[in-house]
């Protein structure tokens, strides 16, 4: 069968008779209903032949809805129809009625995933090699933290064949520095072809005050109880097809639904983490045990395959201490929850589908951006901007922490241990090259196509083949140019042909590189390049695995058959030229660092006035490792004026500059440590100058100063600042919103100064 039939598009009627039976297979429909749609739409053709926009509307009634839903950090095995004892009800429904692809692959980070995803391009390609965080300016063209025009986006080209698009949830597909009310907005979702968005901009984001963005705009998390924002952005997803379904039906849509889940940090309801009470008591070594046998039993891996051994660092878990099994027992606990709670969300929408008649002529598309992540380290974390900052926590302050998983009083990530169990049966994590972190699960629901109901594909797919298939199954062909600009081909390629036929080839080749690591994949071949960070590439390390034979990647077999692992690494220099590749950087962390040239980040001094929206925190004015100072022109009326002048950061970490009790207060929370210095005088009534000082006096040390009018009031050293990033919440003038930074006032709201604060001033040195 031919699959790249466009079986959306009005053929020719002395065509139909040769192709109706295969069309009738991928469009759901019988020999006859389908002859009778063609003959209608062919009548209306004729008609309009000359009017391109008419004939899309005619078109439309038959045109497939189409759902991306990404989950983030989930590993290959979490998932119940990939083997885990994690309850996914709705997911393995999905996976009962579509098809399972087990050799599905991402990158190794969630922000090139989706641009490979959005754009059917190689992220490299596209600008996108990293996570969006990471702008290094305009000399690495493939890291500038967005996605090329050149390089439109299925919302963009859905445009234009009469579809409305709605993006929900993550984007991270923008510049950090540019995640601001005032934009630029060149790389939001709506300058990206979706014609609404609600969620989050950047990565990270706290499930129960995150920082929420509608079309444009920030906007305040709504006052609902019991809040959480992978409800609050399935209640929008639902209203968007509700009303869809009832003032424009005849229109197709395209939704992206991306969750915060299961990225760190882990927050959900308490209900969702006593269903797993007990469970995971028998520890890492036995559930990973359990799901590498049920995977073979569902035949999600060959009956041959072999286990990959404990990664560096995990300990067997009877080699745990008590404490250490309680906590990371309690972990799991928490993240098998929130996966539940987050497939939960996903039924309500898939519910909503139907109730409006619209599921069957939807074809769903379910995918994690990369593997598990071993951000939590050997300990687990509770403090999640400690753990981007490289900072060890201790084990005792994380099980007197252990009542508080899940809730907002707390930003947890399970130990590594756990993250290999989400990764069974690989080796390693998310970030590396290894089957760990690019292999997820990719599941396909579309009735119409899919008749095969619960099998599964082992053909080779990358994420940049999902967009072109949809392309080729709806019979789009991607425009020359949008709004102006030329557009570069596809990289990826359909994998449509899977959908009926079992032997149906998959991709040949596919090149990765993530922040120096990288790797080459050729016809069940696969070599790894192990780089050590700051040495040449020269002298990376390779590694060869024939993944046709051992997917876990059990056994190097680079000095057996060393022309093989020549000819893998001439392939991957040829492709790295191809797609942008080159030039490589191997920045990790530090990556938080960088300030490129052309962006806003780059002054040198910042005037924020009262009532400026909440600043995201990669726009804010970067501190780490300078000199600044904070100047602040104030009026107080009376002595009992008092309140937030400048905040950034929550209770975990950030700083705070207030006033209380008629003094001047400054505090600097690394997350181990609260430092804290108090003006030794009296803050005076009118017209008042305050300021913070900051020197550094080695790396990520300093002392920090207080005046008043001028003169010195207060004094603290702090002898450690924070590496890479000082939170994961933004800047606020005047007030404290989300949660506060310091305890002292966390019982007073956003705190608001009561006197009139004309400017906060940013002078960085």
């Amino acid at each position: 069968m031919d699959y790249k039939l466009k079986v959306w598009n009005k053929s020719p009627l002395q065509k139909l008779t040769v192709f109706a039976s295969a069309v009738a297979l991928l469009s759901g429909c019988s020999y006859k209903d389908f002859t009778t749609q063609e003959v209608k739409a062919e009548t209306v053709n004729s008609k309009e032949q000359n009017n391109k926009a008419q004939k899309k509307e005619g078109q439309s009634s038959t045109k497939p809805n189409i759902v991306y839903i990404v989950l983030d950090d989930s590993g290959f095995s979490d998932l119940g129809s990939y083997g885990s004892e994690i309850k996914t009800p709705n997911l393995d429904m999905l996976a009962e009625n579509g098809l399972r692809y087990n050799n599905s692959h991402v990158t190794p980070v969630c922000s090139p995933t989706r641009a490979a995803l959005l754009t059917g391009r190689n992220p490299h390609s596209v600008g996108m090699s990293t996570v969006a965080n990471f702008d290094l300016g305009p000399e690495y063209p493939n890291k500038r933290g967005r996605i090329n025009p050149e390089a439109g986006t299925i919302a963009e080209v859905l445009k234009g064949e009469g579809y409305n698009s709605y993006a929900l949830g993550k984007w991270h597909l923008s510049p950090s520095h540019q995640a601001t009310a005032a934009g630029p907005y060149e790389n939001w979702p709506l300058a990206k072809g979706f014609d609404r968005f609600y969620g989050i901009l950047e990565d990270s984001s706290d499930q129960y005050k995150p920082e929420l963005v509608q079309d444009n705009s920030f906007i305040d998390v709504p006052e609902k109880e019991n809040y959480h924002f992978s409800e609050d952005i399935v209640d929008r997803a639902n209203q968007f097809v509700t009303d869809q379904a009832s003032i424009s039906p005849e229109k197709p849509f395209f939704m992206y639904l991306g969750f915060g889940a299961q990225h760190q940090p882990v927050q959900v309801p308490q209900k969702y983490i006593d269903m797993y009470k007990g469970v995971y008591d028998k520890g890492w070594d036995k559930i990973r045990d359990e799901r590498f046998a049920k995977q073979k039993e569902l035949g999600i891996i060959p009956k041959d395959a072999k286990l990959a051994p404990l990664n560096p660092g995990v300990k067997p878990w009877e080699q745990l201490s008590a404490d250490e099994k309680k906590a990371f027992t309690h972990f799991q606990e928490a993240y098998a929850g929130f996966l539940t709670h987050t497939d939960g969300q996903i039924g309500r929408f898939i519910d909503k589908l139907r109730s409006v008649g619209k599921l069957d002529n939807t074809m769903i598309v379910f995918l994690s951006d990369n593997g598990a992540s071993p951000m939590g380290k050997n300990t687990g974390s509770i403090n999640h901007t400690l753990a981007y900052n490289d900072i060890p926590e201790n084990l005792g302050d994380i099980v007197n922490k252990i009542e508080d998983f899940g809730s907002d009083k707390t930003k947890i990530e399970f130990p590594a241990g756990w993250a290999q169990v989400s990764n069974t049966p690989f080796k390693l994590y998310k970030s590396t090259m290894f089957e760990a972190g690019t292999r997820t699960p990719l599941i396909i629901y579309y009735p119409k196509a899919i008749k095969a109901k619960g099998e599964i594909r082992n053909q080779y797919v990358h994420v940049s083949d999902i967009t072109p298939t949809v392309y080729d199954l709806a019979g789009i062909e991607l425009p020359k140019e949008i709004k102006g600009v030329k557009q570069m081909g596809l990289h990826g390629e359909s994998f449509a042909g899977t959908f009926t036929n079992v032997k149906a080839p998959g991709k040949k080749t596919q090149y990765y590189e993530n922040n120096g690591q990288h790797a080459i994949y050729q016809d069940g071949w696969k070599a790894i390049a192990l780089h050590t960070k700051g040495q040449p590439y020269e002298k990376d390390v390779w590694e060869l695995y024939h993944v046709a034979e051992d997917p876990t990647e059990f056994n190097n077999v680079a000095s057996k058959y060393p022309d093989k692992l020549k000819e893998l690494q001439k392939l991957w220099d040829k492709e790295a030229k191809k797609y942008g590749v080159l030039p490589m950087s191997d920045v990790m962390g530090d990556g938080f660092l960088a300030i490129p040239s052309d962006s806003n980040r780059a002054r040198n001094t910042f005037t924020f006035y009262p009532g400026m929206s909440l600043l995201p925190e990669g726009a804010s004015p970067f501190i780490i490792n300078r000199s600044y100072t904070i100047t602040i022109p104030i009026n107080r009326e009376k002595s009992s004026d008092e309140g937030v002048l400048v905040a950034l950061g929550n209770y975990e970490s950030g700083y705070t500059l207030y006033i209380k009790d008629n003094k001047l207060v400054y505090e600097y929370n690394i997350g181990t440590k609260i430092y804290r210095a108090e003006s030794d005088i009296g803050v005076p009534v009118g017209q008042t100058t305050i300021k913070y000082e900051f020197n550094p006096t080695e790396l990520h040390k300093g002392i920090g100063s207080l005046y008043i009018n001028n003169k010195k009031t207060g004094e603290v050293t702090i002898d450690q600042t924070h590496k890479f990033k000082v939170s994961f919440e933004g800047l606020d003038i005047g007030r404290d919103t989300h949660y506060p930074v310091s305890p002292v006032y966390k019982d007073k709201g956003t705190f608001p100064f009561t006197g009139e604060l004309e400017k906060v001033v940013y002078e960085l040195k």
